[in-house]
């Protein structure tokens, strides 16, 4: 299958004209849905401690509430894309932007953990649907040689959506209670509405393919199987316990048997041929390893600064600015970088630049200068940007403009996967570290409280108000034990986005020809030869 040349223009002049005002509405849909993801990673202390203040949730409940949004939203969005390619994504965003503010404003009334995490369920069902479809009309309405300068104008507002929400959710948390920080998705999706319906143009596939609800609840089922063992093995601090290892064997088989069936359907929610090219699947795979270890760095950085250094929220979110900066600058500016080097060398440098600042992270203590901290933040937006460009114009364009649904599901499937499986694997990681490191120092403290004083830092520290004086014995051997714990973390992190590296210099095109005059400049990807 291979993607037929570009003959002309193929948008009509209507659409052509307020093409960049269309990007501006998608963006602001892609902002509702990091946005609450980005506000949730500063507000995840606040909704540890126990009630009135925010919910009591555990270590293990709060991977859950984070966990919950992408397990579902990486599970429907195979589903979520081609419905958009056959129906029509306009209607798909509207109807997924309905769901979302649904889902946020009960999200905010939540009452107990528990709540939080199935209405953070419902949020995802409605993102699933707002995701793909986002970067699926993109595709058409820029011609195929402004899409780069798109894309990467689209992924910049991915680190709009950083910047804006730690600072909204801290000022949020400052002055209201915990819940706000979901109800200010519901008067964003409102505008969002107003605007998609005014300018957004409809398109769909002219060959749709059918739904297919078996490749859905086996891709549910064995990813939330897989994290579900991986966050219990952490909690426990046993991943050989029989039944952690049960639960993570059980979701990798039901995995197995996803791709087995997808591969003899015939409308499978994923064409497993896509993967028989190597640039195509690393590409994907670059995506879903920077995620992996970015996704797993941010949860525990929260409570670094907050726990171990004593920042509020708000400065927190504060902090995090460079981050999204870094982004903001660089993501629109990344399709220059590959003009000049190419795809491989691009994405490679940016994950080894990545790489390099998860291993500062395990020389941070508890005094380090913060404007250290403030640099490493900088450097890590900085590869980010130069990973998330290029491998999503080259995922995008290796399809043809007519399945855009279906590559944006793959490309975002992927991201959420590898985010989802990175907070549960380095978060479990953290947490036996941490469990291990702690658990020698907690005579002093009563032999009913000493498991929940063990689970994580906040847990220690929450133990130790409790005890009044005798308690702040344990401050410091909690800090100690939760900063060995993140150097050991950060460390693995690295590791997996040398792992992106690699795959990214080994498969990753290099710089593309110049076009002689006369002839067609030739196609990014061919998939399937």
């Amino acid at each position: 299958m291979t993607t037929p040349p570009v003959t002309g223009p193929r948008i009509p002049e209507a659409v052509h004209r307020r093409r960049w005002a269309i990007l501006g509405v998608l963006m602001l849909s892609l902002l509702i849905v990091v946005l609450d993801n980005s506000i949730l990673n500063v507000a995840i202390k606040t909704i540890s401690t126990p009630a009135p203040t925010g919910l009591g949730a555990t270590q293990s409940e709060l991977e859950w509430a984070i966990n919950a949004y992408t397990l579902v939203f990486a599970g429907l969005l195979f589903t979520a894309g081609l419905l958009g390619d056959r129906i029509g994504r306009k209607k798909v965003l509207l109807g997924g932007l309905v769901v979302f503010g649904i889902g946020s404003a009960l999200a905010a009334e939540s009452g107990s953990p528990d709540q939080l995490i199935g209405y953070r369920a419902l949020m995802a069902l409605g993102a699933a649907f707002v995701m793909p479809a986002t970067l699926a009309v993109l595709m058409n309405v820029f011609e195929r040689d402004e899409q780069p300068k798109a894309i990467g104008i689209w992924a910049g507002g991915v680190g709009l959506a950083i910047a804006i929400g730690p600072i909204t959710g801290g000022v949020l948390l400052d002055h209201f209670w915990w819940g706000s920080v979901f109800l200010i998705n519901v008067p964003i999706v409102l505008i969002a509405l107003a605007l998609m319906i005014w300018l957004v143009p409809d398109s769909r596939d002219p060959k749709p393919g059918r739904l297919d609800p078996v490749g859905v609840v086996l891709s549910v089922v064995g990813l939330v199987l897989l994290v579900y063992g991986i966050i219990e093995g952490g909690e426990l601090a046993d991943f050989t316990a029989p039944k952690v290892l049960s639960t993570i064997i059980a979701g990798v088989v039901v995995l197995a048997g996803f791709v087995w069936f997808e591969k003899r359907s015939d409308h499978p929610s994923i064409d497993v041929t896509y993967f028989k090219n190597k640039v195509f699947s690393a590409a994907i795979a670059a995506m879903g390893l920077v995620f992996f270890a970015l996704m797993g760095v941010t949860f525990f950085s929260v409570f670094y600064t907050q726990s171990v250094r004593g920042y509020s929220p708000l400065q927190t979110g504060l902090l995090m600015l460079p981050l999204a900066a870094a982004q903001m600058i660089f993501a629109p500016r990344a399709r220059l970088v590959v003009d000049r080097f190419g795809h491989k060398v691009t994405t490679g440098v940016g994950l080894v630049l990545l790489a390099g600042m998860l291993a500062a992270f395990a020389t941070l203590d508890a005094d380090t200068p913060i404007w250290i901290l403030e640099v490493i933040f900088f450097l890590m937006g900085t590869g980010m940007a130069h990973v998330m460009t290029p491998t999503s114009v080259v995922i995008m364009q290796a399809l043809p403009r007519e399945k855009a649904g279906s590559a944006s599901a793959l490309s975002n499937t992927f991201r959420q996967v590898g985010g989802a499986l990175g907070i549960a694997v380095l978060g479990s990681v953290l947490s036996t570290a941490y469990r291990n490191g702690i658990e020698g120092k907690l005579g002093s403290v009563p032999a009913a409280l000493r498991d929940t004083a063990g689970e994580s830092i906040e847990a220690t520290l929450g133990v130790a108000a409790k005890l009044g004086p005798q308690g702040k014995a344990l401050v410091t051997p909690a800090n100690d034990a939760f900063l060995h714990a993140m150097h050991v973390t950060a460390l693995c992190g690295t590791g997996v986005a040398l792992i992106g590296a690699v795959v990214a210099f080994l498969f990753l095109p290099g710089k593309s020809p110049v076009p002689q005059e006369g002839k067609e400049e030739p196609e990014l990807v061919v998939v399937g030869e």
